[in-house]
């Protein structure tokens, strides 16, 4: 084959190669000796190959690039001002769908508005496609992993690199620059086969997850996007299909309590701290009302009280499951009415772009309606830079093949998988292995050798993998056996290898747990324990085995082990996840000690009689002991557990001391609006009576490393509010990471915001500070805080 066919094949085979590895895997001399300006000058050839053509207001189109909704120097309201005047009715409602047709006359083309990117650049949705100039993109761990690290900064960092990786793929004319992510919905029920998706039970860490990823999606340009992310799915949406019930039949009862407390919180965090440019309603009602229905949700609180600067999408097909399955209205163009006079700007599938028109005719909805919904997502486009012509003379426009799948990114991925690891259990201590007495592993289970369950669901390709046996065969000399043909683990045919190969081996490793097959979208679990004979396996292997045995988990939701945790011949359980393409050099890195675990659960794991009498249909989070109901969640739940929220263990030992903190601190009552007995009930203010601006707590954490082992500590700051049966018996208020080195200590300062997150909800929904003593806890360390009230004068207007 001629060298320069070669270096093309090698280009598009291998984008992220550098010149000197093209050259090494061209096996010609020839090749070899080419000089790298003709290289560099080839590989130009080829992105300007895969360069994508203006979306709009082409330079070379005189006609249409004049006109004023192509001017950047406008302001982009008047900009959409101007194109909303020339577009007729047929045009309009062609463009209120996710596949927007193009209007030729005007110069735009069509556009596929869905695309995902989830935790990495996704293959879900028609959005995007791999393959030639872009074989892959960066997989990292799927977000119940990466939410275990609690770490804010890693998690902008990730939306950093994907949305570098989109806008390379975009520029490539490979995908779309509008992703419908991230998954911020709380993992209410450990069965939820989409829990693996959500950053977990705590609306508070979900709130910050969402906001923290979507601003390093969407970057830090002003009003200007990078890509353009989108919060989802709103509202009180977390089953698929349990017990006969699904997802498109589902009307969830939920208490104005449980909404403002729990189910709402990390969508409000996502609009006002992350000004995330897109929310995406739910199939499900809420109390009777499909959300993409309901003027309430969509209108008044996403636009209206959150102040959203972007578009509300419909969840795919949502707009004809409450006509067709739901059968809200009478007429399809009811449905479409009622969905754009909620606040819908965009249906994902057909049905607004074929019912809006008629049901204008009819009187049913305005044109100015119509408008209103288009001139968001228009917005969002020019924000884009979608109407500026040449992308690649706009920011992000040098982007390409070379900035996809760096080494940098995949190190980012073996990095995050790293730190989502949470050490569940370590008798004796198991953990880590020696590299001297370890020398041979016996790596069994269903997950032993896995690669694609490993980036979980909504994931796209990825760069490249390393299974667990690849990872632990850096370390060792590895004996590999399945013991289970898969995660079901039917029959006992693969146990005696299993248990032959821990008989010959210094150390065991077990890699068991779930995939897509167990728990995924519209695929909820019908109960907590390992699927099949796994339990039986690694009993029976742990029976057999000559050296410390160790059980790795893959999962996205939780499992009962009780059987692990109480059984002396498991020496140490690790809880993986679904650690991303790197996962299995991650765990390798935990199991020898060359990285030092810092991961907490970021949901609690219940026994399997939690779950054996409580519908997943019923919504409420507070127990009841009047209906015999537990609660859901560490915050209301107070019953026996496996781990709880927060669980998660060091190869050392960490010590806090509070070094500063305040005993009391005053609130401001706003004299404008305080009214006695309706600011202050039962001892709680009022939020919105307060002057909650910079109302903050400031602590000052003393760390102590008293090990010998350095390590990074995962800090969780509880509170237990003094309100009685308004109040969960605690909530996270803050977290922070420290590294720390052995026998060190570190200085850690927190703020906690006391109107975010030292408030709690009362059962009309109204968010109040209670008054009073709140007692904070960071680990073994307590602090009592009084919180006072105190009126201002009255503030004149």
């Amino acid at each position: 084959m001629p060298y320069i066919l070669l270096l093309f094949q090698y280009h598009y085979k291998y984008p992220h190669w550098s010149i000197s590895q093209m050259k090494t895997g061209i096996a010609t001399t020839t090749m070899a000796s080419l000089p790298q300006t003709i290289i560099l000058f080839l590989l130009l050839l080829g992105a300007f190959a895969q360069a994508r053509d203006p979306f709009a207001c082409d330079s070379k189109d005189a006609k249409t690039s004049s006109l004023p909704f192509c001017k950047v120097s406008m302001p982009i309201p008047n900009r959409v001002t101007d194109l909303l005047g020339r577009l007729t009715m047929q045009e309009k409602v062609r463009l209120l769908v996710n596949n927007a047709a193009a209007v030729p006359r005007l110069g735009i083309k069509g556009y596929e508005w869905w695309s995902e990117a989830l935790h990495g650049v996704s293959n879900v949705g028609p959005g995007t496609k791999f393959g030639g100039a872009f074989p892959g993109a960066t997989s990292f761990p799927q977000v119940i992993s990466t939410a275990a690290s609690f770490n804010a900064t890693l998690w902008e960092a990730i939306g950093r690199v994907v949305s570098d990786e989109a806008r390379a793929m975009y520029n490539g004319g490979a995908a779309g620059l509008t992703y419908w992510s991230p998954n911020v919905n709380i993992f209410r029920d450990p069965r939820w086969g989409r829990g693996q998706e959500t950053p977990g039970e705590d609306p508070v860490l979900a709130g910050t997850y969402a906001a923290s990823y979507v601003k390093g999606l969407q970057g830090n340009n002003g009003d200007r996007l990078k890509v353009a992310a989108c919060c989802k799915h709103f509202t009180a949406y977390d089953l698929d299909n349990w017990n006969g019930v699904d997802r498109f039949h589902f009307n969830a009862k939920v208490s104005k309590q449980d909404i403002e407390d729990t189910f709402d919180v990390p969508f409000k965090m996502c609009v006002q701290d992350g000004n995330v440019a897109s929310v995406m309603c739910s199939y499900n009602q809420v109390n009777g009302v499909p959300t993409c229905a309901d003027p309430n949700l969509l209108k008044r609180t996403i636009r209206g009280q959150w102040n959203l600067n972007g578009y509300i999408v419909s969840d795919c097909d949502s707009v004809g499951v409450f006509y067709n399955t739901q059968h809200y209205t009478s007429t399809p163009e009811e449905a479409a009415a009622d969905a754009i006079k909620a606040g819908l700007d965009l249906d994902c599938g057909p049905f607004l772009a074929q019912y809006t028109e008629n049901a204008v005719t009819r009187g049913l909805l305005k044109e100015a309606d119509v408008n209103s919904a288009l001139a968001n997502t228009l917005t969002v486009q020019m924000r884009l830079g979608m109407f500026d012509g040449e992308p690649s003379a706009q920011p992000f426009g040098n982007l390409g093949p070379k900035d996809v799948c760096t080494p940098a990114h995949q190190e980012l991925a073996l990095e995050a998988a790293r730190q989502g690891i949470v050490l569940l259990n370590n008798r004796g201590p198991s953990l880590p292995l020696s590299h001297l007495r370890h020398r041979t592993v016996a790596v069994i289970g269903p997950n032993s050798n896995a690669t694609v369950t490993m980036i979980g669901n909504y994931a796209g390709v990825a760069c490249a993998y390393t299974s667990p046996l690849q990872g632990i065969g850096n370390y060792a000399k590895t004996i590999h056996q399945m013991g289970c043909a898969d995660v079901a683990c039917n029959d006992d045919k693969l146990f005696s290898g299993a248990i032959n190969a821990a008989r010959q081996a210094e150390a065991t490793v077990l890699v068991m747990g779930l995939d897509q097959s167990i728990e995924a979208e519209f695929r909820d679990r019908t109960g907590l324990l390992l699927p099949g004979r796994q339990q039986e396996l690694v009993s029976k292997v742990a029976m057999a085995s000559k050296g410390p045995t160790i059980l790795v988990l893959m999962s996205g939701g939780p499992i009962d082990v009780s059987f692990a945790k109480n059984d002396p011949r498991i020496g140490a359980i690790l809880w993986a996840g679904y650690p991303g393409q790197a996962g299995g050099a991650a765990i390798a890195d935990v199991l020898y000690g060359t990285t030092n675990p810092e991961g907490k659960l970021p949901m609690t794991w219940y026994p399997q009689e939690y779950v054996s009498n409580l519908p997943m249909t019923d919504m409420a989070m507070r127990s009841s002991p009047n209906r015999n109901y537990p609660g859901r969640t560490y915050k209301f739940y107070k019953g026996p557990v496996v781990y709880p929220f927060g669980h998660g263990l060091s190869y050392t030992n960490f010590v806090h001391t509070i070094a500063s903190a305040p005993k009391v601190v005053t609130v401001p009552l706003d004299g404008h609006r305080h009214s006695g007995n309706a600011t202050i009930s039962g001892k709680a203010i009022k939020v919105n009576h307060v002057r909650c601006n910079k109302l903050s707590v400031g602590l000052q954490v003393d760390v102590k490393n008293t090990g010998s082992k350095e390590g990074t500590h995962t800090m969780l700051v509880f509170s237990k509010p003094p309100a009685g049966h308004w109040a969960p018996q605690k909530q996270l208020v803050a977290f922070a990471k420290v590294h720390v080195p052995a026998r060190s200590q570190r200085r850690v300062g927190i703020n906690i915001h006391v109107c975010k997150f030292l408030s709690v909800v009362d059962r009309s929904g109204v968010r109040r500070i209670p008054t009073g003593v709140h007692n904070l806890h960071i680990g073994g360390a307590k602090h009592s805080l009084s919180l006072q009230p105190v009126t201002l004068g009255v503030i004149k207007s």
